[in-house]
């Protein structure tokens, strides 16, 4: 599994609309991509504007498919040369994948401690 991180920092407040609006226009595109697992966005508690996109895929050509999606290489022309101030992107291979009642990838450590 593959998680994707990504962090931007709107020039401004109209900007941010525009990015929210650009991003719930592109889910009917992301629908049609297999291996997209979830999509979430969260705004910072601790820098002001700064928004952040959570992704997790089935695997980077999966990612790879979405990342030359027609309609996604627009919105990222639009984000660098009009909506962003800032952003970074993190693309990771998820180690372990755990939950309170899915334990099989707990470390041993932690399922001696707490089952």
């Amino acid at each position: 599994m593959i998680a994707v991180i990504f962090e931007v920092l709107p020039r401004s407040e109209a900007a941010r609309e525009h990015y929210l609006d650009t991003a719930a226009a592109l889910r009917t595109e992301l629908a049609k991509v297999p291996g997209c697992l979830s999509v979430e966005r969260f705004e910072s508690l601790t820098a002001p504007g700064k928004l952040l996109s959570l992704q997790y895929w089935t695997s980077e050509a999966a990612l790879a498919e979405w990342r030359q999606n027609e309609a996604h290489r627009h919105a990222q022309q639009l984000g660098r040369t009009a909506l962003f101030a800032d952003y970074r992107i993190c693309v990771a291979s998820v180690i372990r994948d755990y939950a309170m009642n899915e334990r099989s990838e707990t470390p041993a450590d932690s399922r001696a401690r707490h089952g």
